[in-house]
């Protein structure tokens, strides 16, 4: 597996790692330009929907040696499923990535449906999705990320002290946008992409309602949001729901005064092909040299 990988990704590694919680995931490690001849240690940032994001995330570590940008070094740690429950990644992800006890919209229950009756998902493939979003433990990965993966690989690759970062699309958007409203440690950016706040009564918004307000100093955890035009203005009712919620969490942001430390774009995608626009974006605004050293000084 690790040399079919390397062969497809340069300078990437992949190894399998067992979490206390008995999930089993797959770990794509690729480090940039330049890594084997320097000594620097370097943040990591981490992409979850591995076996999806992988493809598109990884080769773009490569603008770090981009004359026209200013995207600071970093390791790119793409997390998604091994062995047979690869080819589940799209219904496992639900387990992993939504926050517990968030919701299942009547627009998702119509999609779903919409689906089943075209032909698109059978009734099972409906059912497993569903009894995965019923018992949801997006707090469990999140552990699993910052308490057992981030040493492990303390212990493999050249680390530095700050700077890490979490990108993730759609229900890994969800996923992002919640570890940054939990504060995660070792996190200085969160990058959410088209976050998938499906519901309207999400476990986001009494998240957002907990935040205190920011002090003097402000806080030193960076999230950039995005979203597809296509889906805010696009024929598909379930694309525009979350684009409405989204829009609803960036005002109740601001109404709590978040305004500096949370900054946003809007791309001309749609949901399918705004992965790595988005994850670009991302790189762009929060992981630039001058950002990651004011990131440096805040740790």
């Amino acid at each position: 597996m690790s040399e079919m990988l390397n062969g497809c990704f340069a300078d990437t590694e992949y190894l399998e790692v067992t979490a206390r919680s008995g999930h089993r995931y797959g770990v794509w490690v690729t480090t940039p330009p330049g890594y084997a001849e320097s000594t620097d240690p370097l943040p990591l940032i981490y992409v979850v929907d591995g076996n999806w994001a992988v493809g598109l995330t990884a080769p773009l570590i490569v603008t770090q040696a981009d004359p026209y940008l200013t995207v600071a070094p970093y390791i790119q740690v793409s997390v998604g499923y091994a062995g047979e429950e690869a080819a589940q990644w799209a219904e496992l992800r639900n387990r992993d990535l939504v926050p517990p006890g968030e919701p299942v919209s009547d627009e998702m229950l119509t999609t779903l449906a919409a689906a089943r009756d075209s032909g698109a998902m059978s009734q099972e493939y409906m059912d497993a999705y569903l009894d995965l979003l019923a018992d949801t433990h997006a707090d469990v990965f999140l552990a699993f990320l910052t308490e057992e993966l981030h040493p492990l690989l303390q212990s493999k690759v050249r680390v530095s002290e700050s700077g890490h970062g979490l990108f993730g699309y759609s229900y890994g958007g969800l996923f992002a946008l919640y570890a940054w409203l939990q504060d995660a440690s070792p996190f200085a950016t969160f990058g959410a992409g088209s976050p998938g706040v499906a519901a309207t009564d999400s476990q986001v918004f009494p998240l957002i309602a907990a935040l205190s307000e920011p002090g003097a100093g402000g806080s030193s955890q960076r999230l950039h949001l995005t979203l597809n035009e296509a889906e805010l203005l696009g024929p598909i009712p379930i694309y525009r729901e979350i684009g409405r919620n989204l829009l609803t969490v960036v005002a109740e942001l601001q109404a709590k005064g978040r305004t500096e430390e949370v900054s946003k774009a809007l791309l001309h995608e749609t949901h399918l092909t705004g992965l790595q626009a988005s994850f670009l974006s991302y790189l762009k605004t929060c992981h630039t040299r001058s950002a990651s050293a004011h990131g440096d000084e805040r740790a």
